[in-house]
């Protein structure tokens, strides 16, 4: 399976050579934009042109290559038209490498859709000018870690990074260190440009972890407000979390950045806006930032419980009807993250090996 990890890099070069770096790596941001929405709009052509019903019945409209279909209407593969066609706009301004890593991504995401665009019941995506730049295997060369500046370094695009893990709480450096011993695989990642920082998100792929567990001994688990989570196996039952713990710290944090919002209008002024919300900038994320660390604590605890009582399967009971109430209740749908909760306990047990079944 594979696994994500978000990691800020750092440009590894001297100060007077940097804002060329950044240069480059703003080009080719903007390049996958172009490239990604010009790539989008082909493959929409492409298949709706049979509804074109104004053609004349010469026309071949089967999406297939001449060579080895009669009926084909392209010169070469269906997936190298697009890829061409982006190959010889952007030659010379560009990696191909990352042009052709782009063009599989939509035309993957494309096909899984495309139902859906002929119906009529979703548009046709826009990306937008942030988008991050794929980074392939092949553009990662020289990976190892310095002793001196206590960091992993490598260069991409001919770039030479260095990673700021900071104060890691996470397992990036243990992952990291995994990569160099080729324990783990890594595979085709996205760097993300945003605030003048460099975001590295990171693809790894490894085996499951291997655990002594049983299919026949179920752990029953629900997600409640009064408790994030409630789990019973055989006559073994835990509260993981309390409302205390969770909503009333996340409201907290609410009432703190209304405070300083009102608290704005009488700030001093002069030296612009920017001086004036500075109290602001500093409390930005801080509620997701929280909800999420809470959340991937809650859901590690209840996986890890099921692995102690060698539970293999997973049953989370009555989610239909909890997500319904939450809807209609615009407190809790606002305060209780029941699909981000969801989510991340979804990833860890197919990590642990654990089946897991929504009901």
């Amino acid at each position: 399976m594979s696994l994500t990890r978000k990691i800020q890099l750092l440009i590894d070069v001297p100060s007077d050579q940097k804002n060329e770096m950044w240069e480059k790596l703003y080009r080719y941001q903007n390049r996958c934009f172009r490239a990604a929405n010009l790539i989008a709009s082909h493959l929409y052509v492409q298949e709706m042109i049979k509804d074109f019903f104004y053609l004349t019945e010469e026309i071949q409209y089967k999406l297939a290559d001449e060579k080895k279909d009669q009926m084909g209407m392209f010169n070469r593969s269906k997936t190298g038209t697009t890829a061409r066609m982006v190959f010889d706009r952007f030659k010379g301004e560009i990696p191909t490498d990352i042009l052709g890593s782009l063009n599989n991504t939509i035309q993957s995401t494309f096909s899984k859709n495309k139902a859906d665009y002929w119906q009529g019941t979703k548009s046709l995506r826009n990306f937008k000018r942030d988008i991050p730049i794929p980074l392939p295997v092949k553009c990662i060369s020289k990976m190892r870690y310095d002793e001196e500046t206590k960091a992993f370094c490598f260069n991409m695009f001919a770039i030479p990074v260095k990673t700021y893990l900071g104060k890691d709480y996470t397992d990036k450096r243990l992952i990291m260190e995994r990569l160099l011993k080729d324990e783990i695989k890594l595979c085709t990642s996205k760097i993300q440009l945003k605030d003048r920082k460099i975001f590295w998100l990171a693809v790894f792929e490894f085996e499951k972890e291997e655990h002594i567990l049983k299919p026949e001994i179920i752990a029953e688990a629900s997600l409640s407000l009064e408790h994030p989570i409630v789990v019973k196996v055989n006559n073994v039952r835990i509260n993981i979390g309390s409302k205390e713990e969770f909503l009333y710290r996340r409201l907290a944090i609410q009432a703190s950045q209304k405070r300083i919002q009102d608290g704005i209008v009488y700030a001093r002024s002069g030296n612009g806006a920017k001086r004036k919300q500075k109290a602001l900038y500093k409390t930005e994320n801080l509620e997701s930032r929280y909800v999420s660390h809470r959340l991937h604590l809650y859901s590690r605890k209840l996986i890890d419980f099921c692995i102690r009582q060698k539970a293999g399967t997973l049953v989370l009971k009555n989610q239909e009807d909890k997500i319904g109430i939450a809807k209609e209740q615009e407190f809790v749908l606002r305060n209780w993250s029941y699909y981000e909760l969801q989510t991340k306990i979804k990833y860890k047990a197919e990590k642990a090996g654990i089946e897991l079944i929504i009901g």
